[in-house]
C-alpha cells in the first residue's frame, strides 16, 4: 500500500500566514502540521509516499526528508482539487494507496480506514464525522449503512455528515478521474469521483471516525488543534527558579530567566530565551529560536525566530516566523494577532 499526502493548495483563509509560506508548514504543538499525516501514514506501515505541493512549496521537503522511514516522490501540482491531485500523481499510484489531506489531524490516526479497506475489500473507504455546519464539507448521505450520496460544500447540506480528509483507494479510482470535468467551483472534486464510484455499483465503504478530527483551514482552527494536541501532552519540566505548573515540555538550550511563569499544558522549543518577567498560559506553543520578555502569552501559536518585548497580555494569536511585537508604554490591553512572517509590531497607546 502507498500513499499520497496533499501538501499544496493556495491557503486563502489563513492569509496573512500563507502569504510568504506553505499552510502545511505551520507547527502544531512545535511541529509541522504536515508531519500529523506523515506519520499516520508511516505508523500505518506505508513506506512508498508521494507529496503533492502546490506554488508554495517552502517548509515541506525541509521537515520530512531523512526524517523518517519511508521514499518521499515530490509533485508539483497548480491547484485544481482533491481528484486533480490524484490525477497528477496517478504513474505513482499503481497499488491500494491511502490519500491524506496535509491540513486534516485525527487524534487515532488512519488504523481504522486501512483495516476498513483490508477487511472489506472494498474500492474506496471514507470516513465521516458529524459536524454543526457541513456547508464548508464534502458531505455525505448515507442510508442503510450505505453510502447514496455525495456532494462537495452544498449551500443545502442534506445530511451532516462531513468528509473526514482521509480516503482509501484501489487503482479503480484512476478510471473515475478520468471522467470528471470540473465542479462550479473550477475544481476536480473527489466528491464527484466517489459518487461515480457510487453510481458504477462500486464498493464504497465508511469509517464513523472515533476521537477527535481537526481540519485547520482558518486560525480559528489551528488554535483549536493546538489546544487538543496540547491536551495530550506528557511529562513534566521542573526548573530551579521559574514556576511551572502542569504539563510543560521545554526544548534543549532553552534559558528560563528571573519571574518566568508556566502554566501548562505548554511547549517551549530550543535554544529560546524566556524571561524576564514573563506569563506563559496554557494551550501555548512557542517554538525554537524564541525570545520573549515582560510579556504575558496564552493560547497562542508562536512559531520560530520569534521576538516579544513589553506586552501586557496576548491571547488567542498566530505569530509567524521571525515577526518583532514590542510594546510601548501604554494602557494594559489584550492582543489578538495573526501576524504573517518577518513583520514588525509596535503597540502603543
Amino acid at each position: 500500500m502507498k500513499g499520497l499526502i496533499l501538501a499544496g493548495g493556495h491557503g486563502t483563509r489563513l492569509r496573512p500566514l500563507t502569504h510568504t509560506g506553505n499552510k502545511h508548514a505551520i507547527p502544531i504543538a512545535n511541529k509541522p502540521m504536515v508531519l500529523y499525516a506523515v506519520e499516520n501514514l508511516v505508523n500505518a506501515g506505508i513506506r512508498d509516499i508521494v507529496v503533492i505541493l502546490g506554488p508554495l512549496k517552502e517548509g515541506i521537503k525541509e521537515a520530512i526528508d531523512g526524517n523518517y522511514p519511508a521514499n518521499f516522490t515530490y509533485v508539483e501540482q497548480e491547484p485544481l482539487g482533491l481528484a486533480h491531485a490524484v490525477m497528477k500523481a496517478e504513474k505513482y499510484l499503481d497499488e491500494p494507496f491511502v490519500m491524506h489531506l496535509g491540513d486534516n489531524l485525527l487524534q487515532n490516526g488512519i488504523s481504522q480506514f486501512v483495516n476498513k479497506f483490508h477487511e472489506t475489500k472494498a474500492d474506496a473507504v471514507i470516513g465521516v464525522t458529524p459536524v454543526k455546519d457541513p456547508r464548508q464539507y464534502g458531505v455525505v448521505v448515507i442510508e442503510n449503512g450505505r453510502v447514496k450520496r455525495l456532494m462537495e460544500k452544498p449551500r443545502d447540506p442534506p445530511s451532516n455528515l462531513a468528509l473526514v480528509g482521509v480516503y482509501v483507494f484501489t487503482p479503480v479510482v484512476h478510471d473515475y478521474t478520468k471522467r470528471l470535468k470540473p465542479s462550479w467551483r473550477g475544481e476536480y472534486e473527489i466528491t464527484d469521483v466517489l459518487q461515480l464510484m457510487v453510481e458504477d455499483g462500486r464498493r464504497v465503504e465508511v469509517v464513523q471516525v472515533e476521537g477527535w478530527w481537526k481540519d485547520t483551514g482558518k486560525p480559528e482552527d489551528l488554535l483549536e488543534a493546538n489546544q487538543l494536541v496540547l491536551d495530550s501532552l506528557h511529562g513534566s519540566f521542573r526548573h530551579d527558579h521559574a514556576k511551572i505548573e502542569g504539563r510543560v515540555q521545554v526544548g534543549e538550550g532553552t534559558v528560563l530567566r528571573e519571574n518566568v511563569i508556566i502554566r501548562g499544558p505548554a511547549i517551549i522549543g530550543k535554544n529560546c530565551v524566556i524571561g524576564p518577567n514573563v506569563f506563559i498560559g496554557p494551550y501555548t506553543s512557542i517554538w525554537d529560536d524564541c525570545e520573549l520578555s515582560d510579556v504575558e502569552i496564552e493560547n497562542s501559536i508562536v512559531m520560530k525566530g520569534v521576538k516579544i518585548k513589553g506586552v501586557s497580555r496576548i491571547s488567542y494569536s498566530i505569530i509567524g516566523n521571525d515577526v518583532v511585537v514590542e510594546s510601548r508604554s501604554g494602557v494594559p490591553r489584550i492582543k489578538r494577532l495573526v501576524v504573517g512572517d518577518r513583520s514588525r509590531i509596535t503597540l502603543s497607546s
